[in-house]
């Protein structure tokens, strides 16, 4: 593991087992993947980033499970679901897709058929 994330994860240890999910499926299943850490978020990013991982709630607080991160990824459409938290487009025909997880079942076939169409949206944009 590399020290960035646990630094990343310093003052969310129980949510590094999701993180760890996630990073696995998205290196198994989309080739060329660049990972960035910084102070906010873990970029993940062929030609440009596709998805984004945080610590951002995009739920109250009540609603919030014990363990949780978020997970957000941009498509060119918004993609209606009731997993996906909030919805926004910052640019036409870009939506950014924010879905709080809570368990390493919800890192799910569904979910990375989003972050697999998101990848390659990413890497049609010129």
């Amino acid at each position: 593991m590399n020290a960035d994330i646990l630094f990343f994860f310093n003052d969310h240890m129980d949510a590094l087992p999701l993180y760890e999910r996630l990073e696995r499926l998205i290196l198994e299943q989309i080739p060329g993947v660049k990972i960035k850490v910084s102070k906010t978020q873990i970029s993940f990013s062929n030609k440009r980033g596709f998805v984004f991982v945080s610590f951002n709630p995009c739920r109250g607080a009540k609603e919030r499970p014990s363990v949780w991160m978020t997970i957000s990824f941009g498509l060119s459409y918004r993609k209606d679901s009731p997993r996906i938290d909030v919805a926004t487009e910052p640019y036409p025909n870009r939506w950014t897709h924010h879905i709080m997880v809570g368990s390493e079942e919800e890192i799910d076939a569904e979910l990375m058929g989003w972050i697999r169409e998101a990848a390659e949206f990413s890497a049609s944009k010129r």
